[in-house]
This record gives C-alpha cells, structure tokens and sequence, in this order.
C-alpha cells in the first residue's frame, strides 16, 4: 500500500547542545487525542508478582465531575475529600492529561493537560496555566515548587512556564532541539531545574547542577524522565524500556524487568521508583514500596507518577488517580474524553477533526516536534521529500520542516485524499500504538 511509506518520521541523532538559558516563547497546540472510556471500578487485588508486600491502590476514580466542560482552557479545582470526590465522567476536555504533580507534603494534587489546563484537587490550588495561551508546542509535564503554593509546566520545545511561587530560571524554548524535551525536575531549594530530552541530553537552569547526560547512549530507547537526588547533586533518567542512568551522588541500583514499558520514575527518600504503563511500581535502591495499580483496571495505561513525602501518586491516560501511601485520593479526571469536533469554520482549508487527527500523529510519533529536518524524510509527520513536492500544491514552503503545523496538515490532508479517498484518513495513533 503507498502510504505505508509515505508518512514515516525522520530519525535524527543531532549532537546535543550544552544547558542554554533562554526565553519560553508562546506557542500553539492542537493535540487532541480521541476519548478514552468511562474508568472501570477498581478491583483490588495483589500489586506485581516480584512484589513481597501487597498494598491496594487507593481511590481510583470511577464516575463523574458534574458534567463540567474543560474546552479552551477553563480549570477546575476539587475541593477536599468528601463524601462525593469529584471524577472526569461528563467531562470534555480541549486536550488530553499528560502528567501528575503532588503536593510534596501531601493533601493534594495537580493534573495537567497537553494545552497546559491545571486540574486542582484537595489542598492543591490552581496558580494559573497555559490552557489559554497558544503555545509552539505542547506542555509534556508538570512539577510542584518544594513549598507547594506554585508550579511549573514544561513544553515539548523546553519552554518552561511559572506559576504560584515557582520562578522561572531559563529554559531551551527558543534552542533549536535535536529531540524534544520530555520532562523536568526542580532542584531540592526551588531555585533552579533540569529539562531532559528524549534523546537523553539534559539543561540545567538556576542553582541546577549540570552532572552528565545519557545523551548519545540512548538510540532507539527513548528517556521517559529525569528524577533528581534528594540533594540535589546527582539524577537519574530512565527510558521507555526501563534502562536507568545516573549521575553526579545519584547511585545506580536497577533498571525494570525485561518487557517494560517505563512511563515515569521519580525519587524517594533514598533510591528511585519506574513506572510502568501496566499500572507496576518498580522500588529501587531503598526507595519503599507502597502498592501500584499492576493488577486494578486501568482505562487507558499508566501515564505518569510523582512523589510526595507521604506516599506516590500516578495517573492514568483518562485522568485517572492512583494514590497509595499515606497521600490521600481527592478525586480526579477519571473518565474524561478529549474533544474532538468538526469546526464550522475550517481554518487553512483543514478541519478541526483533520487536524486533530494529524496533531496525534505528531504528538505520538515525533513527540510534538514539527520541524525535524532529515535527508529523506522531514515535518512533523515525516514526508517524503517525494510527496511534500507532490502534494504541496499550495505554495506553501519546499521542506515540510519550514512549514507550520496546520500547512503540513493541510498537504497530509490532500494525501490522505488521493490515497485512502477519504480526506479525514490518518493513521491509527490511538494510545500511540497505532501505525502507519
């Protein structure tokens, strides 16, 4: 079939640049991903075979938040536990979670979505966000100030964003990267933090330290998230295989059995935990262990985790909470779906369904990066220098890297068209497991 070949991504291995300082510039996103069901209700039962102690998840969220609607940026904001936690059922969201962020002594949490919208819940409270600003690129994490009245979310292009008492101390938002960023982690003070790419490299801004990078060494196993000592004087950054690095005090003490798929490691006290998109909690190097959710329904998987001195918390694609520990369950998206809808008004010839079709494309296979520039293959969505030629018939720009997202789109559109005759044809992303 030709568009077997056709829409393939490019595959760089530029060198990295050193830590940069530079501005996070504003931006625009269209990442909507297709909704996810209702989240199934728990059943508890035993967390991971190699585990010795069994733990329930606690609170996974099950129902809805009142019908509220999240389009174009709005927050909402759960209040304490009560006798109805608020959950995602009813709820529409512009674009989908992508992270989690506990309060680090407990009592609350954020959930942050791909457009930048902050989800408040418990003793968290809502500091502002980027759900209504047009962003280049968009937002992949989000991480708690040590004081926990503040926050700072991080963009695809490293563009760092503060909030609260959060500062911001630099970022590589307007640094040409060879691969995006995929999260950060502050340093212990609040003062500083690292932004670490899919490739491994990492930037250190502020009283951050710049301890090494498993940049080079990562090829074909991406890093997933950087986790930083309690020191801070040392990190480790684990990939999507379950391969940890460290560096500077921190000690290398494992990596996740063989079949993993890493979403997220985060530190303890001492050691570091992985998670994985089966719902597993993985301890390492001291670091206690205190459930998962390996063996409780999970709509969607495992997204992300973060830590808190009581305990951990992880979300799942839908919005979904999984709390243990002593951390507390105050509610949670759970159950939410991602907007996707016919524009009435078709923006550059393309609709807001194509649109959202090709943006999950590019969110999954080049991690929201539209100007990758390879020999054979270039854009966001990987053409052929062959087919952008061909189907570019618009005047837009000769190397699909120099064009904008929705012109890309656009010309996706007239291939789409032409092959599957179908102009709202994309390859299947859902989950980003799909292929093409």
């Amino acid at each position: 079939m030709a568009s077997a070949r056709s829409f393939r991504r490019a595959r760089l291995h530029a060198p990295r640049l050193p830590a940069a300082k530079a501005t996070p510039p504003a931006a625009s996103l269209y990442a909507l991903l297709a909704p996810r069901p209702a989240e199934p209700a728990p059943v508890l039962r035993p967390t991971r075979l190699q585990r010795r102690r069994v733990k329930p998840a606690r609170g996974v969220a099950v129902a809805g938040l009142a019908a509220a609607s999240a389009l174009l940026g709005p927050t909402l904001a759960a209040g304490p536990a009560a006798a109805a936690v608020p959950t995602g059922k009813g709820v529409v969201l512009n674009a989908p979670i992508v992270g989690v962020a506990s309060m680090p002594g407990g009592g609350g949490y954020w959930e942050v979505a791909a457009d930048g919208g902050i989800f408040a819940f418990g003793k968290a409270r809502f500091h502002g966000s980027t759900g209504s600003v047009h962003l280049n690129q968009p937002i992949v994490g989000m991480e708690p100030t040590p004081d926990g009245h503040g926050y700072w979310e991080v963009a695809a292009d490293g563009g760092v964003f503060a909030f609260g008492s959060a500062r911001f101390h630099g970022s590589t938002g307007s640094v040409h990267l060879a691969q995006p960023i995929v999260g950060m982690a502050p340093t212990p003070d609040g003062r500083g933090y690292w932004e670490v790419a899919r490739d491994g490299g990492v930037f250190a801004f502020g009283d951050a330290g710049f301890h090494g990078s498993a940049a080079g060494q990562v090829q074909g196993d991406p890093v997933v998230g950087l986790a930083a000592t309690p020191d801070g004087q040392g990190y480790w950054e684990a990939t999507s295989t379950g391969a940890v690095y460290a560096f500077g005090d921190a000690r290398y003490a494992g990596g996740a059995p063989a079949g993993s798929t890493v979403v997220a490691i985060t530190a303890g006290t001492s050691g570091y935990r992985l998670a994985t998109s089966a719902g597993g909690i993985d301890d390492f190097g001291g670091a206690p262990f205190l459930g998962s959710a390996a063996r409780v329904p999970i709509a969607g998987s495992l997204i992300g985790m973060s830590s808190a001195t009581t305990g951990y918390v992880a979300v799942g694609s839908d919005g979904g909470i999984f709390s243990f520990g002593a951390l507390g369950y105050y509610g949670s998206l759970g159950g939410s779906t991602v907007a996707s809808r016919a524009s009435s008004a078709p923006a550059d010839g393309i609709t807001a369904v194509q649109q959202a079709a090709w943006s999950r494309v590019n969110l999954c296979e080049e991690g929201g990066d539209w100007s990758v520039n390879g020999p054979v293959y270039s854009g966001g969505l990987g053409f052929s220098h062959a087919n952008w030629d061909r189907f570019n018939t618009f005047g837009f720009p000769a190397d699909a890297a120099d064009a904008t997202p929705d012109e890309q789109i656009r010309v996706a559109v007239a291939f789409a068209t032409q092959y599957w005759g179908n102009p709202d044809a994309a390859p299947d992303q859902h989950g980003c497991s799909g292929g093409y």
